[in-house]
């Protein structure tokens, strides 16, 4: 009996030793894990030149060759004015269009880190291509003779290449123009800091808008050409690389969904099931229950 008192004894002290080595180990782990949640913890003010940066020179690219297209269309291309204007104002829709397709895409599939990258890499593509055309005589009609009313038309081959470089600027600014600004706040956990990013973010839009209209589009009709082009192509790459640099500190948001989603389901459903048959039966249609609603279904 004293033996197997010995034991039992022996035994507990083991236990409890356990006990307080796996205690012990826990309330050591615990603050290693604290602080490496911490130290990966992203987003906050830490991104914040960043977004600026990128939103600034994808800005200059953007507004550098939209805001002078028509007189880049008439001087260039041997273009009338008329479709000159008309062209620039088809452009300046997508413009305004194609961010929608940004913010769905965001909002419901890819988040908009991805949309942004991806955004800036198609408009640096095209910006890149704009720049080929101007620096390229073969893709570029022969400029109008002095005193002669007689011009050069531009050919399919030359309007196929500025056409594509014109959709692939278009659609990669319309990928981060307001994508940029939702992903720029959400990096921030206080409102009050979002709303200070946001103003951030048109001050930034605004001033950008400014350089453009003034200096890139004076380099062009002043100097070139190919050099104020080439202005907005090292803006874009400038805005690209800028983006990337920071992408490690990034908080990435998961899709949440987006309304236009919801609304198209909607849509779709109507369109498939508008051959399927009514039916007359009146309890298709209202409930007979008597019960009180529940507060989730109110």
């Amino acid at each position: 009996k004293r033996t197997c008192h010995h034991c039992q004894s022996s035994f507990i002290l083991v236990l409890a030793f356990l006990e307080m080595a796996v205690s012990v180990s826990t309330d050591a782990e615990a603050p290693m894990s604290a602080d490496s949640n911490t130290k990966h913890r992203n987003g906050g003010w830490i991104t914040f030149p960043f977004m600026i940066a990128t939103l600034l020179f994808l800005s200059l690219a953007v507004l550098g060759w939209l805001f002078n297209l028509i007189v880049f269309l008439i001087e260039e291309f041997n273009m009338k004015s008329i479709a000159a204007a008309q062209i620039t104002n088809i452009v300046s829709g997508c413009t305004f269009m194609f961010p929608v397709v940004g913010a769905i895409a965001a909002d419901s599939f890819f988040g908009t880190i991805p949309v942004i990258s991806v955004s800036a890499f198609i408009s640096l593509m095209g910006v890149c291509l704009l720049t080929l055309i101007v620096s390229v005589d073969s893709l570029r009609p022969k400029p109008c003779e002095t005193a002669s009313s007689l011009c050069e038309s531009p050919s399919k081959i030359q309007l196929g290449v500025l056409y594509s470089a014109i959709t692939l600027a278009c659609v990669g600014a319309g990928g981060n123009r307001f994508t940029l600004a939702t992903a720029g706040a959400n990096q921030f956990k206080k409102t009050k800091d979002q709303g200070s990013f946001l103003n951030w973010f048109f001050f930034t839009w605004y001033f950008a808008a400014a350089i453009s209209t003034t200096t890139i589009v004076y380099a062009e009709e002043n100097i070139s050409w190919t050099f104020g082009f080439g202005l907005c192509l090292a803006a874009n790459l400038l805005g690209f690389l800028a983006f990337l640099s920071g992408k490690r500190f990034y908080k990435h948001e998961k899709p949440l969904g987006s309304p236009f989603t919801s609304l198209l389901r909607v849509i779709l459903a109507a369109v498939h099931k508008r051959k399927a048959e009514i039916s007359i039966d009146n309890k298709d249609y209202h409930s007979e229950s008597k019960a009180v609603p529940t507060k989730s279904f109110r």
